[in-house]
């Protein structure tokens, strides 16, 4: 029994971020060393997590019954994301240090533990409504994240990342009352329960609420025709924003595997979203692949690429069958890491060269050939070559999906050869283009903190690599359950005093 370490991920960076604002707000190491102990007890916590959630197993805070308490719940789909979520975090934290990203802006560590918190909650609540909650309270922290050091272009991306999110709160709390007004409930397993039971007359509004709820999650999900505020929102973030940023798309596809497999996957909605989730991710895969090989900068190139990787998680979601979802969750920590590593490389190059334009010409960047195996290790990764894990997860996700095996295919490997010349090109114009005789890299300091960090994310991918048979057996343990869902559905029910 898991008792209070459940709720450690939300209670832990949430009492050090209220500490920070209110007694190191004017003392940068003490912010530092809260915001380091916050995130690395974050991880830690995640870790025991994902070491004891064989079975599912609730929190009900105040001990107030289902459906009418708060209630979180940890399985391994949960516990999965909390992982995630630290083994991002912590290396992007080093690398704020490292470059003193955090010297540019007032209140970044504050902010940087609402946002943990924010997705500490939205992985472990139980309730469609605490959900939409745990979203604001990330969404909150994300908007001061990203407009964080100021500038024109920031405060103007910020301020479309605000508006699109605003839309989707909207429908988010249109859905939710609608579902509401149809069950009397919005515990997730409640609503298990009493989904596939609604009569006739009220299937119709059923469906209606359904496809709002998917269009939030195609929102934060940046799934087509909805991804559009993605680029210019990623690239003009700063550089290990846009790094933890890489998590935020996998919030969606974790709220559709979530709700999908445990509730929309029946009834009156059932196979819906797949219907309309399995052209929308293809049409996400052509529109990432095609702008990363039109890209004219670093960062934009790497936020179409997470446009991409959000195609193939989608395709695998959108099949519902445990293979496939198994696939996916492979594929969702793969393109979280290897997202992350092309933005903290992106803000590299761009700190080297003052820009990250691939078709403006600088001279030879400090520590150029380390930054460019970096970036080819990357690249190889988010592109999807072997040996790393990147090809690795397309090859489950192609075996899952053979029913759809021929477009499936075309489709993934036409992807995969236009990321492959997108990254060829721009690893060409910033590394390997020839300079003039004789000149020399511009001076710069030497910053060895942010090439751990970086170092550590590539390391997770080799990691993720190497354990791949013992990963995806795992994986398949949690598909499972996620998709017999009556384990979950009764440690929700019941739940442990809070």
């Amino acid at each position: 029994m898991m008792g209070h370490w459940i709720i450690l991920p939300v209670v832990l960076p949430a009492i050090l971020a209220g500490i920070t604002v209110l007694a190191a707000r004017h003392d940068l190491i003490m912010q530092r060393s809260l915001s380091l102990a916050g995130t690395a007890g974050f991880l830690a916590v995640a870790l025991w997590l994902v070491l004891h959630a064989d079975q599912p197993e609730a929190y009900r805070l105040g001990n107030w019954p289902a459906p009418f308490g708060i209630v979180l719940v940890l399985d391994g789909l949960s516990a999965l994301m909390l992982v995630l979520l630290g083994a991002v975090a912590l290396p992007v934290l080093l690398y704020v240090i490292g470059t003193e990203w955090d010297t540019r802006g007032q209140h970044f560590h504050a902010l940087y533990l609402f946002q943990l918190m924010g997705l500490g909650g939205a992985f472990l609540t139980g309730d469609a409504f605490n959900l939409f909650v745990f979203f604001e309270v990330l969404l909150i922290a994300s908007y001061g994240l990203m407009i964080h050091g100021g500038g024109e272009v920031r405060l103007r991306a910020g301020l479309q990342y605000v508006v699109v999110n605003l839309v989707g709160s909207t429908l988010f709390l249109f859905a939710l009352a609608t579902i509401y007004a149809l069950t009397g409930t919005l515990n997730m397993a409640d609503l298990a329960g009493k989904w596939a039971a609604l009569p006739a007359g009220d299937q119709a509004l059923a469906r209606a609420a359904a496809a709002m709820l998917l269009l939030v999650f195609a929102v934060k999900g940046a799934l087509v025709p909805l991804q559009f505020w993605l680029p210019g929102t990623y690239a003009n973030a700063p550089g290990p924003v846009a790094a933890l940023f890489a998590i935020m798309t996998k919030v969606g596809a974790y709220a559709v595997i979530r709700l999908g497999t445990l509730v929309f996957d029946q009834g009156p909605t059932a196979g819906m979203w797949q219907a309309l989730l399995i052209p929308a991710a293809l049409a996400t895969l052509a529109v990432g692949a095609i702008g990363v090989l039109g890209a004219r900068g670093l960062a934009r190139q790497a936020a179409f690429a997470a446009i991409g990787s959000m195609g193939v998680v989608f395709l695998a979601v959108g099949a519902m069958t445990p293979a496939a979802t198994a696939a996916a969750l492979y594929y969702m920590i793969h393109s979280t890491l290897a997202g992350a590593a092309l933005f903290l490389l992106a803000d590299l190059v761009t700190d080297r060269r003052g820009t990250d334009r691939l078709d403006i010409a600088r001279p030879p960047m400090a520590q150029g050939g380390l930054i460019a195996g970096l970036f080819m290790a990357a690249a190889i990764a988010m592109a999807g070559m072997p040996p790393l894990s990147g090809f690795l997860g397309k090859m489950l996700v192609l075996q899952a999906l053979s029913v759809q095996a021929a477009l499936v295919w075309t489709a993934v490997l036409l992807a995969s050869f236009l990321t492959i010349l997108g990254f060829a090109r721009a690893g060409s114009a910033l590394f390997w283009k020839a300079h003039a005789s004789g000149e020399e890299a511009e001076a710069h300091r030497a910053e060895p903190l942010s090439f751990v960090a970086l170092g550590l994310v590539l390391a997770g991918l080799a990691a993720l690599t190497l354990a791949a048979g013992p990963v995806t057996g795992w994986l398949e343990h949690v598909a499972a359950a996620l998709h017999a869902p009556e384990a979950y559905i009764t440690a929700n029910t019941l739940g442990e005093r809070g």
